[in-house]
């Protein structure tokens, strides 16, 4: 049976309705996707981008005010839509009404315009679920997810502390399900230098020892796998190297570019994020709106989004 989907349609001046619209014969034949756009605003749409609806593009009317699309706009309208969109896939998925979440992307700019006081889909999620979320983002070679996210790195340094990296890593374990070790990488150059160039990783190493001992506790299995849970803090300039990628496939950075900059180096077309340690599944593209191209009538990269798709289906 194909799992139900319900799917925000994201910021209706982005590419985002272009990829839904593009990609609708192949999603609905492995999955049944609802589209959080009411009808008016896809006709608008589909004639500015020259596109034919599909006769069985399900939809959902009264989202939020109409407006008018201006391409490649930041908008206060289109902020606020977005935000309404995302709001009712989350409360399709809390009355049971579709199996998972898939978000494309919006634009923080429009968000905090439209007067909403999150930055994006996985500080609201926190609260909408009132659950520590996980952002994860990546593809099957190699995933990442992030400790802290959208901070001023100013702030990373003060922000680790042992008891919450602790529970941490022990929802991504759980959530993440990775069957062999998981590299966490240390914050400073050369991951210290063994207090040289500062005593962070003493913090992280802490926190991944707790989590090692109360993950053994909770999982009985884990004493008999032949691999430690998760390595000690990693050097992050040769975390990412081929001879020493190819040992894992979940890695743990500390903030967002030290984990984002090479997988997007390396994995930026098929790369989806995954918010772990929710009530329910929800992925996303992991990319943005794309402003410069939108409604320009331009071949869309569909990787993103049809791999955020596939794993909601294949989780």
């Amino acid at each position: 049976m194909k799992k139900k989907i319900a799917i925000s349609i994201g910021d209706l001046n982005g590419i985002g309705i272009q990829l839904a619209l593009e990609n609708h014969d192949t999603v609905s034949q492995t999955v049944s996707p609802m589209y959080c756009i009411d009808k008016i605003m896809l006709e608008q749409a589909a004639k500015k981008l020259g596109l034919t609806i599909p006769d069985d593009f399900q939809t959902i009317e009264n989202i939020a005010p109409y407006f008018e699309i201006e391409a490649g706009e930041v908008s206060k309208e289109s902020g606020a839509y977005a935000y309404a969109s995302f709001v009712k896939a989350v409360e399709l998925a809390k009355e049971k009404e579709v199996d998972a979440i898939c978000t494309l992307p919006i634009n923080k700019k429009a968000w905090e315009v439209a007067g909403i006081n999150y930055k994006g889909h996985t500080d609201a999620l926190r609260d909408f679920f009132d659950a520590k979320a996980i952002m994860m983002l990546g593809c099957p070679q190699m995933y990442v997810a992030l400790f802290t996210e959208h901070i001023p790195l100013r702030e990373v340094a003060s922000s680790i502390n042992e008891e919450d990296l602790t529970h941490f890593l022990i929802d991504f374990y759980h959530t993440a399900k990775p069957t062999s070790t998981v590299a966490v990488l240390g914050l400073n150059p050369h991951a210290g230098d063994n207090g040289v160039l500062g005593d962070e990783e003493l913090i992280i190493q802490k926190a991944i020892n707790n989590a090692t001992t109360i993950l053994k506790k909770e999982i009985p299995s884990l004493f008999t796998i032949h691999y430690s849970l998760f390595t000690t803090p990693m050097v992050p300039d040769v975390a990412f190297t081929p001879n020493v990628r190819k040992n894992y496939t979940h890695y743990i950075a500390m903030y967002h570019d030290q984990g984002l900059a090479p997988l997007k180096a390396l994995y930026f077309d098929e790369g989806i994020n995954v918010s772990l340690n929710l009530p329910v599944l929800r992925t996303s593209v992991d990319h943005g709106t794309a402003f410069d191209i939108a409604y320009k009538r331009i071949e869309l990269n569909n990787l993103s989004y049809l791999n955020a798709i596939k794993y909601i289906r294949e989780n």
